[in-house]
């Protein structure tokens, strides 16, 4: 393709969700909705399945219970101050364990109960 064939081509949205695969979807479910503030946006088979996804703001991430997968995945998060400040007063208020690490530069990683990992950029 030439630069000019890339420029005229129409530009679609790309709409990506994170899979975390988790070993139990009710047990993250509770985690991602009472520990750090998502809401289950929708749930297979009426809330029975073993397949879900959670939002909080733009954020979704889809939760699939897979007991042949244990790989762990990463998300990245970027927020405002304003809102790395109210995420920072929820999970002290909560007690969600935090660990400062670094990925370029400071980041707060939080890990849920299977280890896939959020990371925040601490400033």
């Amino acid at each position: 393709m030439t630069e000019s064939t890339v420029g005229e081509r129409i530009v679609h949205r790309w709409y990506a969700r994170p899979v975390f695969f988790v070993s139990d979807v009710q047990g993250a479910l509770r985690f991602y909705i009472d520990k750090l503030g998502f809401e289950k946006r929708w749930h297979e088979a009426d809330g029975k399945g073993k397949v879900c996804q959670v939002n909080r703001g733009e954020c979704e991430i889809i939760l699939c219970e897979d007991a042949a997968r244990r790989d762990k995945g990463r998300l990245f998060v970027e927020l405002t101050r304003d809102g790395l400040d109210e995420l920072c007063r929820e999970i002290s208020e909560r007690s969600v364990p935090t660990k400062k690490t670094w990925w370029g530069y400071d980041v707060i990683r939080i890990a849920d109960p299977d280890g896939n990992e959020l990371f925040f950029p601490s400033e």
